[in-house]
Formats: C-alpha cells, structure tokens, sequence
C-alpha cells in the first residue's frame, strides 16, 4: 500500500469517527408529549404480570415495552402489546382463556392523542370499558360526540387498529370510530356492539378502510334509515357469528340493478342502477357465516371479481345455488355448508379453475355428482359434499386432478370412490349416513393409518375390527355396525371413540396390548356394545386418559384398584353393566373427576365420600349401597347431579345441603361437562351426558340440570328445612321412602323446580297453598301419603288425580271427594238459604202464572171452538151431521 492510500484511509476513518459523533451528539430522544399521553394511559390499566414495568419518565419512551418510535423524529408510531394466552391441548369445556396476566382496566381514548401513531394492537387484553375523558384514574365516562374534537383534534393518522377479544370490554357507542378516518385495518371481533343500533354508519365512512372484522359482537339489523354501506376500499369483511335474521344483505351490498326511486324536494328522478357500483368492486373476503340469514344468494354476488373467499355457512339461505358464483373467476375458498340449498350442483362452479376449498355439505342439493363437476379443480386442497338427495357416480378408473387434505361425504350409496384411495396426501376423512360398502375392508382400514383424523359415523359397515390397527390421532367410528373384538391402537391415537356399535369380547385386547412406546389416549369412549368381561387391571400404562365411557356393556366383576392411576380423569362412566363389589378407595386419586356415573348394576358397601370440589354429576342409583348418606356430600359446591335413588339407605336426609353452591344460586360456569382438544389446524370438543331421571323419563341430559334424586330407599324423619333453601333445584325426587312430616310453606323458595315427587311417605298436614307459586312446575306426585285437607288451587296445582290418590283426608278438585267445609257451607250459608227461599218464591209465582196461561188459552180455545160450530151454519150441521 503506497502512502497516498494510506493517507486515503486515515482522512476516511477520521470522517466516519467525526460522522459518528455529530450524530451522537444530535440524537433524538422520545417526544415528551408522546410519552406524558402513554404514562397518563398507564395509569388507567390493571397491569398483574408487570408488562410495563419499562414505562417510567427516567427511560426514553422509544425503548418501552410495546412502544416503536420513527427512527428521524422519534415520535410514537406504533403500540403493540397483545397479551398472549396458552392453548394447551386440553382445556374444559366453558372455560375461558386464562386473562389473569393481561392487561385490564380502562381503554383510555385519550391515547389517540398520538399524532404519529399509525398502529395500535391491545387484543386479546382484558380490558373493561372504554374511557371517553380524561378525567379521573380508571373511571368509564358516558359517550359525548362533544368530546371528539378534543380526544383527536387532527389526529387522522391511525391505520391499524386491533381491540378484538376483549371480551368484557364494554361498548355503547361506535361513534368515537368515526373521526379515525385514516384507518385501513379495523377489528372489533369479540366486543358486544349490538346495542349500538347505527354502528353502521359508524364504519362506513371510514374512505379507506380495507379489512373490517366485526366476528362474534352480537349484531343485528342496522339502523333502519341507513340504506346501503359505502365501502369504497374494502377487501375483507367478516362479518360471522352474530345475530343477522333478515335476507341477504343488500343493505349492506347496494348492487341491485333495480329501480332507485330518489325524491329530490318536488322531483321525482327514476334512475335505472347501474350493474355494477365501484363500491365493493375491490372485495378480496366475504365471510357471514353462523348467521340467521335467509332467502336466496343474490345474482350480484357474481360481480364482485376480485373476491377469493366466500362463506356463508351455518345460515338458512335456501332455492338453487346462484349460477353467477361462475363468474367468480379469482375465487379460491367457497363454502356454503349446513343451509337448505336445492338443486344440482350447477356446472358453472366447474369455471372456478382457482378453486381449493369446496364445502356444500348438510343442504338439500339433488342430482348425480360425478368426475365431471370436478375435473377443473386442479388446485383443490378441501372437498366436502354430503346430501340426502345426492348421488355419487364416480367412474372406478378416474385419476382426479388434485391431491385432497380434507375429504368429508356423506349418504355414499353405491360403491366406495375408488379415486379416494389415490389422495395420497389425504389427513382428514368423514364419512356418514352411507350404505356404501367400503370394500375391500383390509384396504380401507390400511389407507386410513395415513389419515390424522378419520371420523366414520352412522355408516353400514360390515366386518370384524379384531385385527384392525387404528393409527389416527382422532379416531371416532359411531353407530356403524361394527363388530367382532375391539381394534388394536397405537400410541399416536389420542381419541378413540367406538360408541353404538356391535363390538363383543374382552376390552383388554386393547388395555393390555404391549406398546412401543406411552399412551397420548385422552378419550375412551366404547358404550353401547356387546363388550363382556372383567375391566381388566391394566390402566397403569393409560395414564393420560381424561373420558372413559364402558357404559351399556355387559361388564362384570369388580372395579379395579389400577384406576385410581387415572389422576387426569374427569369422566368415568360405568353405568348399566354388571359390575359389583364396592367402589375402590384407590379412586381417590382421581381428585379432578367431573362426572362419576357408575349406575345400574351390582355394586355395595356404604356411598363413596371422597369425591374432589370439581364433581359436578353423582350417579350412583339403582346398585345395592347400603348405610347413610355421607355428610362430606355438602361439601361438593359444584354438585349439580344427586342421584342416590333404588339403593338400600337409611337414616336422614343430612341437614346441610344449603352448602351445595350450585343448587342454591343457580349459577355454574356453564351446564355442558366436556373438554376442548386443540390439534395443528383443528379442534374437536367432547361433550359427556349423563342419564336422569326427571318428569318421568329418563333421558340423557348433556346439559345438566340441578337434581336429587334419592326415591325408592328406606330414609326416615322429617325433610331438613335447608332444602327449601335450594333455590336452583330443578328436580326433587324423595318418593318411596319413609320420611314424615309436613311440608313447609317455604317451598315456595323453590322458583325454579319443575318436578316434585314425594309419593308413598308418610307426610301429612296440608298441601302448602304457596306451591301455586311455582310457575315451572311440570309434575307433581303427592300420592299413598297421609295429606290432608283441600287441594289449593291454582293453575300450578291442576294436575290429573293420579298426583293425589292414596291420600284419604284430601279433598277437591281434581278429586271427586268434596271437602266437608265445602258441603257444610252449601248447606248453613243464611245467604243460600235466603236466595234459595226467594228462588222458591219466585218459582210459585211463575208456577201460577204459567197453569193461568194455560187455563186461558185451554178457555179461549174450547170458545173460538164452540161459536164457530154453532153460531155457523155450515158448521153446525156438518157437526150435526
């Protein structure tokens, strides 16, 4: 290097180290205004896991958690601080996602102060209300339109704005939206805007809003005087899981080619509309599933071009489907599932070359469905077709096009498609309502261990499952005839779910199966089969289990201790099979169990009392358990199901049942006793049932109703008086015992009962004339007791004479026997007596009015008579004569 280049390089290294400290010098720190508006923000929120621990004066405000600032002027551009929730595989049935670290509190409006800001994302929080002022710490102002100018001033810089699923967030009025006119991406999903009739209008105009996500707000219809959206940059727009009930939305897509009839003072000017209206024309996503909506699917739909994604599934939208969805030549997601189209599928759906979502399933479409209404759909990725009225007629030979990841069919009446078995890269199968025959069975059952999750249900299949290997994560093959021994499973099966069909034999040929490696089984679930045979002892090496259902079984023998393993066990069904001996101690493990259902068979010994706080559904009826009912049994405040009925009981009935929370309030997290299970791209919820007994049926309930249920055993002594503190009960059913005493007039506490049996006691004393009081009250049996006096009346007491026969000392209605104060005050009334005289009185008189009226008209007739035959000639010789 010669010594030009040298002083070549030192001049340029002197520059770049001046360079850099000129710019150290002039570094620009956060804008004060900017940070005083996000620390008054601050101060309104609720913040338990510290997240802006890194939002204090000492701190530039560019360097906080959440906070982005532009890199020349350093002013607030962005706020993103979603709060991030776990999604574990499994979660219960009704329960929310865990919010307890997010952020909560009040949404100041006043952080739109912000002029630079042009993002903001505070999802998925836990936010409470909208705070209009700045006034006050955490306090939620009433909207004022007044208070606009002064939350915004200018400030039209806001083009991403994310407050979806907050799910408390409490919204009244959407006009606060309005003067954010900048923005572009707008989602609300989650928050209850219903009450705001006009949000419409809120919205709409918004110039250039691209996205708008209103999922799950509980809407309704708009604000009545608002014609049509203008919408004039929106490319997606979903509007799903509200509460639209009208026709299909042409408030909201103003592209009728009818007649626009617009009244200009005196002027009627009648302009033919034009076929197309730039407004929607750029609309990329149209998704207004889980709706109300009905009618037909509008002809203007074909006109929106550019649209990729349609879907209006889960409504009522009936007649044929709309021939113009042909022109939707950019359309790759069409789903119009579950409503009740007619119709062929029309061959204009075969232009749709970039189609790769197909769903039509659960309507009433006819006609023959063939390689011909498929052979364009070369990038088809997801088919589902299922009507009763449609036909499959697939040649054997066809090589389809397209390599399908989802494939559901249903009412498959000739031979199986072969061109199934050539999806190489299928993962998910259903199949129901076919009579297909699936052969050759040894195929089908080898082509389905590729498929992550085959679901077969109410099909006709013939054939012996003992040497089938099921591999799919979710297996669930209900009510199809299936017989022969239980199938064998791999590890990689997490539910199996066999339930209502034919399977015999012993079920340890799939406990006691040696495995390569641990069980992910979560649901086991084979009730209503012919299953026989012990319960086997092997459930150590089936520890993840969380649902097992072996009831309507011919099972036998004793409930093996190797259960109490199950620690994650919340549902254990036994129920109507032959088991006996008494219920392990060892089941005390299983501290997280929901419903313990192991009714109708032979089991003894004294009731369980180690049940968890968790139980929510006890049915242990018709067995032969013996002793008293344990007192720990009002410690369950999650109860809602007490049915101890057909067993050999004693003692009282314990005085504590107030404590049972459920029962007293009224008020569980949610009714339906099930889990969640969440997979790469899906989930599936499993819901149990249980078997009540409740207004003389006994039907399964999946959603539980608060019953005690302890008829036909021996209790004796009065009915504690906390039961008429059980406010939530629902059903109560005391019959065929020997309980005494009377029933208190509290009863009417019981607002919500609907069934009351307390036939063959020995209660007496008189009905309670309160229980007219009890407007839901379907069934009432007060039979074979000791009651006595009149039967109160009222509308809620009008039940046949079957509710109070066997009670000799009633009376009245609907009984034939009148009350002796009833016919005593029929015969001693002064007043009956006296209107009975005067009756009397009147009747003599009317009596001797009448026989005068008879004797004059007898008189006059004999006289007309008589001067007729002799005061005339003719007549009297005639007469004569």
């Amino acid at each position: 290097m010669d010594a030009f280049s040298i002083e070549l390089f030192l001049l340029c290294f002197l520059c770049s180290i001046t360079f850099s400290s000129v710019m150290c010098s002039l570094e620009i720190h956060c804008n004060e205004k900017d940070m005083n508006t996000l620390l008054h923000f601050k101060q309104g929120l609720i913040d338990p896991s510290v997240v802006l621990s890194s939002w204090f004066p000492k701190l530039d405000c560019c360097e906080w958690t959440g906070v982005k600032c532009d890199d020349i002027t350093a002013r607030v551009t962005e706020l993103y601080l979603p709060c991030y929730t776990n999604h574990p595989q499994l979660v219960p049935y009704g329960d929310k996602d865990d919010k307890s670290h997010c952020l909560s509190g009040a949404f100041s409006l006043t952080l739109l102060e912000l002029e630079f800001l042009n993002y903001l994302n505070l999802s998925n929080n836990d936010f409470k209300c909208i705070k209009y002022s700045s006034i006050g710490s955490r306090r939620c102002d009433d909207f004022s339109t007044d208070n606009l100018p002064y939350l915004f001033g200018n400030t039209t810089k806001l083009r991403y704005l994310d407050l979806s699923y907050n799910y408390d967030l409490l919204v009244n009025d959407l006009h606060w939206i309005s003067p954010l006119t900048s923005l572009q991406y707008l989602n609300l999903g989650g928050i209850y805007i219903h009450k705001d009739i006009d949000w419409l209008q809120s919205v709409t105009i918004l110039p250039f809003l691209e996205e708008l996500h209103l999922v799950g707000c509980q809407l309704e219809n708009i604000y009545p005087f608002l014609e049509y959206a203008n919408f004039t940059s929106l490319q997606v727009l979903n509007l799903a899981h509200n509460h639209f009930v009208s026709e299909f939305p042409t408030w909201l897509f103003n592209l009728s080619s009818g007649i626009s009839l617009i009244d200009l003072s005196q002027n009627q000017i009648h302009s033919q509309l034009p076929k197309t209206l730039p407004c929607f024309r750029s609309l990329k996503s149209l998704v207004l599933s889980r709706n109300f909506l009905k009618g037909t699917i509008p002809d203007w739909l074909g006109q929106l071009e550019q649209l990729q994604e349609l879907d209006l599934s889960y409504n009522f939208l009936s007649g044929s489907i709309s021939t113009s969805l042909g022109n939707l030549s950019s359309l790759t997601v069409l789903i119009l599932e579950s409503n009740e189209f007619n119709g062929s599928l029309p061959d204009d759906l075969g232009k749709l070359f970039n189609l790769e979502t197909l769903r039509v399933a659960t309507n009433s479409l006819t006609g023959i469905v063939s390689e011909r209404n498929l052979l364009s759909f070369k990038n088809l990725r997801e088919l589902s077709l299922s009507s009763p009225g449609l036909n499959f007629d697939f040649d054997s030979e066809w090589v389809p096009p397209f390599q399908l990841k989802h494939i559901r069919l249903g009412y498959v009446r000739n031979k199986f498609p072969a061109w199934v078995f050539k999806q190489s890269s299928l993962k998910y199968l259903t199949i129901g309502d076919s009579t297909t025959s699936f052969e050759p069975l040894d195929k089908f059952w080898k082509f389905a261990t590729q498929l992550e999750f085959i679901s077969l249900e109410r099909n006709t299949i013939n054939g012996d499952m003992s040497n089938v290997v099921l591999n799919s994560k979710v297996v669930w093959l209900v009510g199809n005839n299936l017989g022969g021994g239980v199938p064998r499973i791999t590890s990689e099966v997490i539910v199996l779910h066999l339930r209502n069909n034919s399977l015999s034999g012993s079920i340890s040929t799939i406990l006691c199966q040696i495995m390569t490696s641990k069980s992910n089984l979560v649901h086991l679930n084979m009730a209503y089969n012919n299953l026989s045979g012990e319960l086997t002892d092997c459930w150590n090496n089936w520890e993840s289990l969380v649902l097992i259902n072996l009831g309507h079984n011919n099972l036998k023998g004793k409930i093996p201790n190797s259960m109490g393993s199950l620690s994650n066990l919340r549902c254990l069904s036994l129920g109507n099979n032959m088991l006996s001996g008494e219920v392990p101690l060892s089941l005390k493990k299983c501290h997280n169990l929901w419903i313990f259902d192991v009714g109708h068979n032979n089991l003894s010994g004294v009731l369980p009392s180690w049940f968890g706080q968790n139980i929510k559904g006890l049915k242990l009826g018709s067995n032969q358990f013996s002793g008293t009912i344990p007192r720990q049994i009002c410690q369950l405040h999650s109860l809602m199901v007490m049915d101890f009925s057909s067993n050999r009981l004693s003692g009282s009935i314990p005085d504590c049942l107030h404590n049972i929370t459920t029962m007293v309030a009224n008020y569980a997290s949610t009714r339906r006793v099930g889990f969640i299970l969440n997979f790469p791209g899906f989930s599936i919820t499993v819901v149990t049932s249980i078997q009540i007994l409740i207004k003389g049926n006994e039907l399964s309930y999946v959603d539980l109703m608060n019953v005690i249920d302890l008829s036909n055993n021996n209790l004796y002594g009065n009915v504690p008086s906390d039961v008429y503190m059980l406010t939530g009960l629902q059903s109560l059913n005391l019959s065929h015992n020997h309980l005494m005493g009377t029933i208190s007039e509290e009863i009417v506490n019981l607002k919500s009962l609907e069934s009351i049996d307390l036939s063959r006691n020995n209660f007496s004393g008189q009905i309670p004339s309160s229980m007219s009081d009890l407007h839901y009250l379907e069934v009432l049996n007060f039979s074979f007791n000791n009651f006595m006096g009149k039967i109160p009346s009222g509308t809620q007491l009008g039940f046949t004479e079957l509710s109070y026969i066997g009670n000799p000392g009633l009376c009245g209605p609907p009984l034939t026997d009148i009350c002796p104060q009833d016919e005593e005050l029929h015969r001693t009334n002064p007043a009956e007596e006296e209107e009975e005289e005067e009756e009397d009185d009147k009747f003599e008189i009317y009596s001797w009015f009448y026989m005068g009226l008879g004797i004059g008209f007898a008189v006059g007739f004999w006289g007309v008579l008589v001067s007729a035959i002799f005061f005339n000639r003719r007549c009297n010789r005639a007469y004569i004569h």
